[in-house]
C-alpha cells in the first residue's frame, strides 16, 4: 500500500502547493482521497483521471473538494471518459451541492461519470482488496475519517475533525496516521473543530500508531514547528507531508 501526497494547504492554495488531496495505491487499485483545489494537475502525474478506482471524499468544504468539479468536466466533455462511472464515497447531499454548482440552464449529473455513494459512520467498502473503513469525526457539519487496510498494512487518516474517540479508532494500532494539525491553538470551552499539532501526537499515541504524519498545517503554524509539537505529544516518528512525498507501507 502506498500514499502519495498531491496536496496539503488551507484554506486556499499557494503556488506549488495545492490544498487537501491524497492518492492511494495498493495492487492496482487507485483511491483519491479528498480533492481540493489543484490536486487534480498533480493526480495527473501519476495516472488519468479516467483510470481511478475510487475518489473518497472527507467533507464538502472547497478545499478538500473544489476539484471534482474540474474532474467532472474532464470526464464528462472532454477525452478522459471512463469506461464506467467512477465510484464517488463522500458525506450525505455531497452529490446535489456539486449539481447546484455545475447548474448552467440544463442538468450536469453527477451519475454521469460519478456512481454516488454516501458515507455514515460505519461505513466499509471493499476495493479489491483495499479495505476502507470511514468514522463520523467531528468539524461541525458532517466529516469522515478514513481507515484503508491491505496486505496486512495500515493507515488512518483524520480528514478535518477536533480530537475525539471516533478519531482514535480509526488509528488503533496503524502503521502511519495522517492528521491534520491546523490550529496552533484551540479557544478553551469552543467546539472542537481542528486538531492542534499535540492533538494529533496525543492521537497518535494513544492509539498506538507506528508513524505521524502531520498534513494540514494551518496558517499560523510552519511546518517545522507543527512537527516538532507533534512529535513531543507522540513520542515516535514524526514527519510533516509535503506535496510529491510517497509514503510506502509493505504487506506484512
Amino acid at each position: 500500500m502506498e500514499l502519495v501526497v498531491l496536496g496539503t494547504a488551507t484554506p486556499y492554495p499557494r503556488p506549488d502547493q495545492a490544498c487537501s488531496g491524497y492518492l492511494l495505491r495498493a495492487a492496482g487499485t487507485t483511491v483519491w482521497v479528498d480533492a481540493g483545489p489543484g490536486t487534480l494537475a498533480n493526480l495527473q502525474r501519476h495516472l488519468r483521471p479516467d483510470q481511478l478506482s475510487a475518489v473518497w471524499l472527507s467533507h464538502t468544504h472547497a478545499d478538500h473538494t473544489a476539484d471534482l468539479l474540474t474532474a467532472y468536466y474532464a470526464l464528462a466533455f472532454a477525452d478522459l471518459s471512463p469506461a464506467a462511472p467512477i465510484p464517488v464515497f463522500g458525506p450525505p447531499g455531497w452529490a446535489e451541492r456539486m449539481e447546484a454548482f455545475l447548474a448552467s440552464g440544463q442538468p450536469n449529473p453527477m451519475k454521469r461519470v460519478f456512481e454516488v455513494h454516501e458515507l455514515h459512520d460505519g461505513h466499509e467498502v471493499d476495493l479489491a482488496g483495499l479495505r476502507l473503513t470511514s468514522r463520523a469525526v467531528e468539524h461541525g457539519l458532517p466529516a469522515f475519517g478514513l481507515r484503508a487496510e491491505h496486505g496486512g498494512r495500515s493507515l488512518a487518516y483524520s480528514g478535518d475533525t477536533g480530537p475525539c474517540a471516533a478519531l482514535e479508532d480509526l488509528a488503533r494500532g496503524v502503521d502511519l496516521l495522517l492528521c491534520e494539525a491546523d490550529s496552533s491553538t484551540w479557544p478553551a470551552g469552543e467546539p472542537r473543530w481542528h486538531c492542534t499539532p499535540e492533538d494529533a501526537g496525543e492521537t497518535a499515541r494513544r492509539a498506538g500508531a507506528g508513524r505521524l504524519v502531520v498534513t494540514h498545517v494551518g496558517p499560523s503554524l510552519t511546518p517545522g514547528e507543527a512537527t516538532r509539537r507533534a512529535e513531543v505529544a507522540f513520542g515516535g516518528r514524526t514527519h510533516c507531508a509535503r506535496e510529491g512525498d510517497v509514503y510506502s507501507l509493505l504487506s506484512a
